[in-house]
């Protein structure tokens, strides 16, 4: 019998539409049949952002408000082997779109009782907006059975600059000392590694022990300097989204004002906290190495602590 995948993702910029072509191209010259559905906003998010729209997107995504997007229609309705679940994260969080199909009636029929790889493409920030997609999962009684994570690997500042520039000029290639934006295409083609644990458990139908074989590949690398920073950003930008909603809705002019200093809090923090936390941790590591080691083995499987 012919075994299914359903890939359903969303990306604005065609990077994490790249990265599944790369895991599921080899499954597909293995027989494995696959479904693309992607998640359609509407109205659509622009790309390349300007710098108000990008910042107003802010309170609705890290809180999982929805916007409206396209009905979400497989071939096969529910009928799958596993279903991979492509996004990139907002803020420490889903995007909106994500948040948007997890909250919808489609995906509580899709995802019930099936096994689901989360694939992510991001600048380097991923642990906190994992965190709300196990939970949506949970919630949908799905299992999740393997994340596969890539990102940016240029040095931080750097990776600041470039993403930035991509985001709000539509400019992705090296530029004077500055390299091309976003996950490198070498990482992006060396993803199709993992067909190979999928592949293994597609056929076996068997998937307990997948994120385990996913994680030898490679799949994620988990950062212990950025687990802090994505605990009390998170902290912190729950106040800042909680301060502007109360001003009005997505789009709503009366929160312009709060959003600009927001704007201009996280552009320190960028440039000018991080790199002083980062030489903070650098000594307080050699007091806390059992727990950076607990923190790493956590949040290199799928399971919720609830601690997050």
């Amino acid at each position: 019998m012919t075994k299914r995948i359903l890939v359903i993702y969303y990306s604005q910029t065609g990077q994490l539409r790249s990265i599944i072509d790369s895991i599921v191209s080899p499954l597909k010259m293995l027989g494995v049949e696959t479904e693309y559905l992607e998640i359609l906003p509407e109205p659509p998010f622009p790309f390349p952002w300007r710098s108000d729209e990008f910042f107003h997107a802010f309170p609705e995504s890290f809180m999982g408000i929805p916007c409206r997007i396209e009905p979400i229609l497989p071939k096969y309705k529910n009928d799958y082997d596993l279903i991979l679940l492509g996004y990139s994260p907002w803020y420490l969080s889903p995007s909106i779109p994500m948040h948007a199909f997890l909250q919808s009636k489609e995906a509580a029929s899709l995802l019930c009782g099936k096994p689901v790889i989360t694939v992510i493409g991001c600048r380097n920030m991923w642990l906190m907006a994992q965190e709300k997609i196990k939970r949506y999962l949970l919630q949908h009684k799905a299992n999740l059975c393997g994340n596969i994570a890539l990102r940016d690997k240029a040095p931080n500042l750097v990776s600041v600059v470039t993403i930035i520039r991509w985001m709000f000029k539509g400019k992705k290639e090296r530029s004077g000392l500055f390299p091309k934006a976003g996950v490198a295409e070498v990482d992006i083609e060396k993803a199709s590694r993992f067909a190979q644990p999928i592949m293994e458990a597609i056929e076996a139908n068997h998937y307990s022990d997948l994120q385990q074989k996913l994680v030898e590949f490679g799949s994620v690398e988990v950062r212990p300097n950025l687990i802090l920073f994505e605990r009390n950003g998170s902290r912190i930008f729950k106040m800042w989204a909680s301060k502007i909603l109360r001003k009005g809705p997505f789009g709503d002019v009366r929160r312009k004002t709060l959003l600009r200093f927001f704007k201009y809090y996280l552009l320190t923090v960028l440039f000018l906290v991080t790199p002083i936390g980062n030489v903070i941790y650098a000594f307080i590591k050699l007091f806390i190495s059992k727990k950076i080691k607990r923190n790493i083995q956590y949040f290199s499987q799928n399971s919720l602590s609830g601690m997050n």
